[in-house]
């Protein structure tokens, strides 16, 4: 019973969070047309974005975190939760900074054409 509760408030945290964050961004941006201004002062033009390089880098190198914390369960007889935390969040964050290397050599390249 306690895992439902656990999950069902995890849920409504994150689901309250992103409507928030949503709904509070709306109301700015409705503000800016009002005034007259427009709402495009939120992005920046010279910067491209590539949100399915960056979360398919995050979540193969998650994948690759619980192979290798697996891997260093069986071997060497690691803790459980240590090696696969451990090794989840060292391979998503470094899948996560070789995003932002690749992401600025391709802004770099884009910039000079």
């Amino acid at each position: 019973m306690n895992a439902v509760l656990v999950s069902v408030a995890a849920f409504l945290g994150i689901f309250g969070i992103v409507y928030v964050f949503l709904m509070t961004r709306h109301r700015e941006r409705i503000a800016l047309i009002e005034k007259g201004a427009d709402a495009s002062i939120f992005t920046d033009k010279n910067q491209a974005y590539y949100p399915t390089l960056k979360f398919g880098m995050l979540f193969v190198g998650i994948a690759l975190g619980i192979l290798l914390g697996n891997w260093l369960d069986k071997t060497y007889d690691f803790s459980k939760g240590v090696a696969y935390l451990a090794m989840v969040f060292l391979f998503g964050g470094l899948s996560l900074i070789l995003n932002f290397l690749i992401e600025r050599h391709l802004n770099n390249t884009r910039a000079r054409e």
